[in-house]
């Protein structure tokens, strides 16, 4: 009995020193430091930088952890739309929620970035996220992409992504200086323009 308290002391212990860990690099990107190294991981974690590397086999594999941590509290921030009902309302929330996904992951989607060409792991995590945006723009756009067939279908879901994606987000935020909500208009206008003539 003992020694399995011992032993579930010791692996809450570790888990919790891992999440500090991933929590730490999250941090640092939110900060703006985009290739933190595992010192200051370590430093801001508060453990030993021997630590970082028991419970990670490197800086890719920490990443990588801390993608997948950053996805799971972005979808938290996701919630349905209804695929029905008038077009403004719908283009009103999915540029709301776009707005709330967008601002909270700009640092680290940066960082990400970054890192992608050199990591398939993050390259991975990337691809589902914008798996998983393709998805809710089929889903909320459906009776729009319905009345297109074939090719023109996949040309409008293509122009959706490209004007809804974070890449788009960022070089109005960043590239043009323009305010959240000035940016989240832009999109929306640019959404009902290229939707409407569906």
């Amino acid at each position: 009995m003992a020694a399995t308290s011992l032993t579930d002391g010791r692996s809450a212990r570790a888990a919790r020193t891992r999440d500090a860990v991933v929590e730490a690099l999250l941090s640092l990107l939110d900060d703006g430091n985009f290739r933190p190294t595992a010192r200051q991981v370590a430093e801001r974690a508060s453990v030993s930088l021997r630590s970082v590397y028991v419970h990670f086999d490197d800086l890719e594999d920490l990443f990588t952890a801390a993608a997948h941590s950053h996805f799971e509290r972005v979808r938290d921030l996701v919630e349905s739309i209804p695929g029905d009902g008038p077009l403004e309302s719908r283009l009103d929330a999915f540029v709301r929620q776009r707005e709330r996904i967008h601002e909270a992951s700009a640092q680290v989607r940066r960082a990400a970035v970054l890192q992608e060409p050199f990591s398939p792991a993050l390259a991975q995590v990337l691809s589902l996220g914008r798996q998983f945006s393709r998805a809710e723009i089929e889903t909320v756009f459906a009776p729009e992409l319905g009345r297109r067939d074939g090719a023109d279908r996949s040309r409008l879901l293509l122009e959706v992504e490209v004007v809804s994606n974070a890449s788009t987000w960022e070089a109005l935020r960043l590239q043009h200086d323009v305010a959240s909500g000035s940016a989240r208009q832009v999109v929306a206008d640019m959404l009902r323009a290229l939707l409407s003539d569906a």
